[in-house]
This record gives C-alpha cells, structure tokens and sequence, in this order.
C-alpha cells in the first residue's frame, strides 16, 4: 500500500465507526451525546434507560440509583461546588432536566 492510504483507512474506519454508534443510540431511542453550557456531556433517554457515559459499573449504579430514588438525593447537598451552575442538590449532578417520557442526564456527576 502507499504511504497515505492506510491512515486514510484508519480515519474512514473510525468514522464509520462512530456513525455506526450514532445509528444505534438512535436505534435505542437514545439522543446522541452533546455539551452543555459548562461542558458536560448531556444525554436524552426514554425512561428506564441509562446514558451511554454511565455505564455498567459502580457509575451506572448511581445513575440508576438517581433515577429511581431521586427525592434521596434532593436532600443532599451537593459537595463539589456547582451551586454556581444551578445545582440545587446532590440529584443535580446527575439528571439535568426530566419529562413524562424521557430523562436528560449530565455527566457532571461521572467526572
């Protein structure tokens, strides 16, 4: 092969890659992952579903465990500081915004 073809496989390769995630977030119901105003990252799910940067760790866990016994965390205070970024407790840092149907989540809480 020439000198400039295989990084130009690597680069097509690694895109593909990435459309082939975005089509099946898209697939799953799932919004693609953005930033916010403070550089989160924000992720729009159906209920019962978890964001892509939660995971199926300890950090899954939490945002499940934020989901699902959220006024818990309504009564405790956020300790990083993000008051300032309209955080109004420890469920903020979690679960930005939420609707009847679908759930935004900030990675605030998984950085």
């Amino acid at each position: 092969m020439r000198r400039g073809v295989r990084p130009a496989l690597a680069v097509t390769a690694a895109v593909a890659s990435l459309l082939l995630l975005g089509v099946q977030w898209s697939a799953r119901g799932q919004g693609a992952v953005t930033k916010d105003e403070v550089g989160d990252e924000v992720q729009i799910v159906p209920r019962g579903r978890l964001p892509i940067f939660a995971g199926e760790t300890d950090t899954g866990a939490l945002y499940r465990f934020a989901t699902t016994r959220g006024e818990v965390l309504r009564h405790m205070p956020c300790t990083c500081g993000c008051a300032a970024i309209g955080h109004t407790s420890n469920r903020s840092c979690y679960i930005k915004a939420e609707s009847d149907t679908s759930v935004t989540y900030t990675s605030h809480a998984a950085t």
